[in-house]
This record gives structure tokens, sequence and C-alpha cells, in this order.
């Protein structure tokens, strides 16, 4: 009777212990831990997969083709907030906000960014799309503003030995996107102070 007794309460323990509510998350034994980009996500924190365009957040002006050529042009000195998603395979995508990333928030574009090493990989006709991270971050006053400087200081190097490509589909004041897609050569922007 004592075993009946205790192979019941054993069944029972197992039966409830496994069991979940609605609000309960399954954890998988062989789940494996997180893969970061260690370098270009430095707080190194997880999010779900429709918010992972927060792994690193960068602030740059010359990122908006202006209206005229002129080193005066508003455009040049627009701020564009490039909010990023770092791949394990060193290359990061960010999508283009010249608001930010509220809710209704609608990216304009997104910039490619690769390292030197894939880079240098690339077709000959291709590289005159593709800007140096070294020479443009300077240039673009651009600025890491979720970082701490300590922070900054430790990816800056990483990011400088970087080349980005910039798409738009869509120009900052349009409710939709109006027109064909370009390539925005950042490198041929006018100087700005």
């Amino acid at each position: 009777m004592k075993s009946k007794i205790l192979l019941a309460i054993a069944l029972m323990t197992l039966t409830v212990g496994c069991a979940t509510t609605e609000g309960d998350k399954a954890v998988s034994v062989n789940a494996k831990p997180a893969l970061y980009n260690e370098t270009l996500n430095p707080r190194q924190k997880e999010y779900d997969n429709h918010l992972g365009f927060n792994d690193l957040h960068i602030q740059a002006i010359r990122h908006l083709k202006p209206e005229t050529n002129h080193v005066h042009d508003p455009d040049l000195q627009t701020i564009v907030h490039h909010h990023c998603k770092a791949y394990e395979d060193n290359t990061l995508i960010c999508l283009m906000f010249h608001t930010g990333m509220k809710d209704q928030d609608k990216p304009m574009g997104f910039e490619y960014i690769i390292t030197t090493e894939q880079f240098n990989k690339l077709p000959e006709e291709e590289k005159q799309f593709w800007h140096y991270h070294l020479d443009e971050i300077p240039r673009a006053h651009a600025t890491f503003p979720d970082l701490t400087a300590d922070e900054a200081a430790k990816i800056l190097p990483a990011v400088n030995e970087t080349y980005g490509k910039v798409y738009y589909f869509k120009k900052p004041h349009d409710k939709m996107p109006l027109g064909e897609p370009y390539i925005l050569k950042v490198q041929d922007m006018p100087e700005q102070d």
C-alpha cells in the first residue's frame, strides 16, 4: 500500500511539474546560449526578432541626398538615425530614419555594413558604391547616442574598419516610397563644418 501511495505521489508530481499555463514559456534543455557579435553589440542584449534592429544606434549627418549641391543645404545637416542589427558574419544592416525610431516612424532606407576583408573581395566596379567609415565617421559627425563614452571608445576602432552602402527607397518627407530607389554615394557629399 505504501509503495502505491509513493508511486501515485511521484506521478502527480511529474504531471503537475510538467504542466504549463498559457503564460508560461517552455524551456528547452537543449537550447544553445544566445550568440552575439561581441564587438558590434557591446551591451550584449537579446531582443525578440522584431526588435533586432536595436543592437547599435548610430546618428550621422551627410546621409540625405541634398536638393542642391550647396554646402549649406539643410538636408546635409539632418541627423539620420541608423538602428542596426549585428550579424554573426560581422555585417550590420541599419534601418535609417530621419526622425528616430518611435512607434510610427517609418524607415526611409538602410545601410549595409561590411568588414574591410569583405570589401576587398568585392568586384572593382562595385567598390565605388561603398564608403570607408574611417573617413566618413568624422565627416558625418557620427555618434553612438545609446552608449557610454567608454563603450563608444571600444566600438569605434571596429566600426572604423568597415564599409557602408546606403540604399534609399523613400525621401524623408514623402508619405509613401515614390519613384525609384537609389544608392547614395556618401563619400561624394559636400563637406560639412
